[in-house]
């Protein structure tokens, strides 16, 4: 499990997903998102304005899992 860490206390997924290097652009999330390969805390997620917080954890099925730390 890789760690990604954030300077916010929140961000959204499809931002997470540029951050971590997952994705080159919000075009290509929206594509990821919408395959159901995504998900926040084992459940499958679509939306890209879904509000990430420190400890959620996403699986990106075929490229691996991440965890989200806040650092201040």
């Amino acid at each position: 499990m890789q760690i990604v860490e954030i300077h916010t206390p929140t961000i959204d997924l499809g931002q997470f997903l540029k951050w971590a290097g997952i994705v080159g652009t919000g075009g290509e999330g929206k594509l990821l998102l919408s395959s159901g390969e995504v998900l926040v805390n084992g459940e499958v997620e679509t939306r890209r304005g879904r509000k990430l917080v420190a400890g959620d954890q996403v699986t990106v099925l075929g490229v691996g899992e991440f965890k989200l730390e806040v650092k201040p």
